[in-house]
């Protein structure tokens, strides 16, 4: 029953979280929503001490279960070796820890946190990847499906569901996102959890713990036959059948061996009583008296997955049937334009790690990745599609790891992320003398006025002049502006957010 239990949980965690990626409707995140922010390493950035809290006493308790049930790239290597095992089976063999790389890689990625080179932390955070890797990779299938079902409902005057553009957000970061994810899987497909215990920094980190844990993987020697059936099971590579021994750093507690071994010589217990005077057996010592044979059974399962890569081409937009419109073009802006609620581009860099959640939850389309080196994979604020509505807070409930603190619409509306430009030589009135005032108009600040370019000639063509003061940096009056490909007003960030 245990068994099944951890299966259901895992199951279920892995395709919850997906979906967190994948909605496109935004409704999925007022339900699986806290399952972004009990993962490990947002909830450490985001100073959540009762969820660490919780993870390190389940893991002292019951093992690494957080690597098995809770961390969504765990489940997706275990998916992908389940796929293999269906066709090699006793493929695994023990292999010893490779300390230098696992703690050394564990050190730098410290050294990197406090220093806040989050681009290289962004790299190895297990959730991040496998946000990047849903974001990147699975939402455009799901966006396509989701496609198909639109144009069909439509022939039946139906509006279950609508149709969405599928665009790529950021070369590099998927890029990044598909390198991963063919490392992972070859990986996983090879030699179970590698990546998990060589080279996730949360898994070391958790190991620590795992050592100390009150269950653990036993063995009865009087029971073994040395079938090595154990150890060709363990997918952590962590059983040597030889020596009776069990590496608890890396065992996730999967299972696998209990249930491959018929002999019950394996058992998941606090302890092993070998002799009457109450003699104990760690860590694969030899046993010489009876013991206990009481046994509990706690494995993970894995979930189904795709893992199909596909973009579809968006379709070309027209002015009234005849003329193809031109896209904006983003403008090179001195300083990048950080959500509302992420406070300024220091406390984004230091807690963001580019999981991609909040470009994902965005459904205006003005959140994507930076490609800047030292932001790289960082979400960053751009116009060509939209702009930051005053009735959106979507990126700042979002948010697990305090990048971008939560907001309520009231304090949007009074947070400065950036402020207005104005560029005359892009300005239809000036350039092709024809009256606009387009940026006036749409501006929910009220921080655009319409002034003559000269005041001494009654008819000098009407542009707009901004007021910093008031302007909250939205970009609705560079998203509308009907200039292209450059607009004629564009936002230019602020380091730090400011208050009206």
């Amino acid at each position: 029953m245990l068994r099944k239990i951890r299966i259901v949980l895992a199951a279920l965690a892995f395709v919850a979280i997906t979906l967190l990626f994948l909605d496109i409707s935004g409704t999925l995140h007022a339900w699986f929503g806290w399952l972004a922010k009990i993962q490990l390493l947002p909830a450490l950035l985001a100073m959540n001490v009762a969820v660490v809290a919780v993870l390190l006493v389940l893991t002292l308790v019951f093992g690494r279960i957080y690597c098995s049930v809770v961390c969504p790239l765990g489940v997706m290597q275990d998916v992908i070796s389940w796929l293999h095992g269906i066709r090699k089976k006793n493929r695994f063999t023990y292999s010893k820890e490779k300390r230098w790389l696992r703690y050394g890689l564990l050190g730098i990625f410290i050294v990197a946190l406090v220093a806040g080179i989050n681009s290289f932390v962004a790299l190895l955070a297990p959730y991040s990847s496998y946000g990047r890797i849903a974001n990147n990779l699975l939402r455009p299938v799901y966006e396509a499906g989701n496609n198909v079902l639109a144009s069909i409902a439509e022939h039946f005057d139906s509006y279950a569901f609508y149709s969405t553009d599928i665009w790529m957000k950021s070369l590099p970061t998927f890029i990044i996102a598909a390198v991963t994810f063919v490392i992972i899987f070859i990986l996983a497909w090879r030699g179970g959890r590698t990546y998990c215990n060589t080279l996730c920094p949360v898994g070391t980190f958790l190991s620590f713990f795992s050592r100390f844990s009150w269950l653990k993987i036993h063995f009865d020697t009087d029971k073994c036959r040395n079938c090595s059936k154990c150890t060709k099971n363990c997918k952590a590579s962590c059983i040597d059948y030889k020596s009776h021994s069990v590496d608890y750093s890396r065992c996730v507690v999967c299972g696998n061996c209990l249930k491959e071994c018929k002999f019950g010589a394996l058992s998941y217990t606090h302890a092993r009583a070998v002799k009457r005077d109450n003699t104990v057996k760690e860590h694969g010592e030899e046993a010489r008296d009876t013991v206990d044979a009481s046994r509990r059974s706690f494995v993970i399962g894995a979930a189904l997955a795709t893992t199909a890569a596909a973009l579809a081409q968006e379709k070309k937009k027209v002015d009234g049937g005849l003329a193809v419109i031109e896209d904006k073009v983003s403008p090179k802006r001195d300083t990048a334009i950080t959500p509302p609620g992420s406070i300024s581009a220091k406390n984004m860099q230091q807690h963001c790690t580019a999981c991609q959640l909040c470009v994902s939850a965005c459904p205006n389309e003005v959140l994507r990745p930076s490609t800047d080196l030292l932001k790289l994979m960082q979400p960053m604020m751009s116009y060509e599609r939209g702009y930051c509505r005053v009735e959106c807070n979507e990126c700042s409930s979002v948010c697990p790891t305090g990048a971008i603190k939560p907001i309520t619409l009231e304090e949007k509306t009074g947070i400065q992320i950036g402020h207005a430009v104005w560029v005359k030589k892009n300005c239809i009135p000036v350039v092709d003398g024809v009256e606009c005032g387009n940026c006036e108009r749409h501006c929910p600040a009220g921080a655009i006025e319409m002034v003559p370019l000269d005041e001494e000639d009654e008819m000098s063509p009407m542009i707009p002049a901004v007021n910093e003061s008031k302007c909250i940096g939205c970009g609705a009056c560079e998203n509308l502006c009907p200039a292209r490909p450059f607009s004629a007003i564009y936002v230019e960030g602020h380091e730090v957010h400011h208050s009206l």
